[in-house]
């Protein structure tokens, strides 16, 4: 194993001849503008080993996923007739860097480190988890009572209005990149409170304590499913783009025939029961670009110097 995962390329850098990198840190290049970056200049660069390792976002234990993946791990290594290694990393920081010294093929990035890890270490998003043909993700969604007489963001200056916590996207740091293009500018047209918890602005939004609350649209969908929450007493005045959960990407120095198979062998593969079940009902991987779909956390990032979760 030391051997596989010490092997590799790592960063191939374009610093005298590339005119434009995005973002892009010195060793990466993006000549064709889509924020991610581009093959090596010197296709004698290309990597096409015949063991591919790769790693998901740590967010749980590193085993429990280990073993969820167990048979999208032997799909691909059918699918590509070549060995898929599964690499247990043990944080963000250790996968990103994993990546950028080409210890690692692929791998899965939650919705803020995605973006690091384009920046950082070549990675190029190609695909996320979905259902129904739809990308999984969610909204940040500025909430009142069905019975309040507010009818835009600009309504609330002076008013109760709930955050989440500091760290929260959608819960804070989203609405403090988003709501000012909508007249509402957080410490200065209000100052935001902080309720802790999603389901606990909801609360205080039908409670009466809060005016408005900024919270997740998916946890708002799982009160109102659980009979928490009546849909009917509930108001919904913004809802932001979508926020990809989270993004499965390649090398940028993988060769081009075998990112195109790969791609082929993850959108090939449907979820079996226990795998779905993990992650919400997701069925199947979908195509991404990231140029568009990271477009909403990216301006949540440059707006207020912090990546989203």
């Amino acid at each position: 194993m030391l051997v596989v995962l010490m092997s590799g390329g790592g960063a191939t850098a374009h610093a005298g001849a590339c005119e434009q990198r995005a973002a892009l840190e010195q060793a990466y290049c993006d000549a064709d503008g889509d924020l991610v970056a581009d093959l090596p200049a010197d296709s004698s660069k290309l990597r096409d080993p015949d063991t591919l390792v790769w790693a998901f976002a740590p967010i749980e234990d590193p085993a429990v996923y280990a073993q969820l993946f167990r048979p999208f791990t032997r799909h691909l290594s059918a699918c590509l007739d070549r060995q898929i290694v599964y690499y247990p990393v043990q944080s963000v920081s250790a996968e990103i860097a994993a990546m950028r010294a080409g210890r690692l093929h692929f791998a899965g990035f939650s919705t803020g480190p995605t973006v690091e890890a384009v920046n950082k270490a070549g990675a190029v998003p190609f695909a996320a988890k979905g259902q129904n043909g739809e990308v999984r993700g969610y909204h940040l969604v500025a909430i009142v009572r069905a019975d309040s007489p507010y009818q835009t963001l600009a309504d609330l200056k002076g008013k109760r209005v709930a955050h989440v916590s500091a760290a929260s996207n959608s819960g804070n740091l989203a609405a403090r990149a988003l709501f000012p293009a909508e007249g509402l500018v957080p410490d200065e047209d209000y100052r935001p409170i902080m309720s802790g918890a999603h389901d606990k602005s909801v609360m205080g939004v039908l409670s009466g304590d809060y005016d408005m609350a900024a919270v997740a649209s998916d946890v708002l969908e799982r009160l109102v499913e659980r009979g928490t929450v009546d849909r009917s007493a509930i108001r919904v005045l913004y809802e932001s783009p979508l926020f990809p959960t989270a993004a499965f990407v390649h090398a940028h120095d993988l060769d081009p025939a075998l990112t195109e198979k790969l791609k082929a062998c993850f959108f090939a593969f449907r979820f079996p029961p226990d795998m779905s079940a993990a992650f919400n009902g997701d069925e199947q991987f979908l195509p991404v670009r990231y140029e568009e779909a990271w477009r909403t956390v990216r301006e949540v990032t440059d707006a207020v110097g912090a990546l989203p979760d």
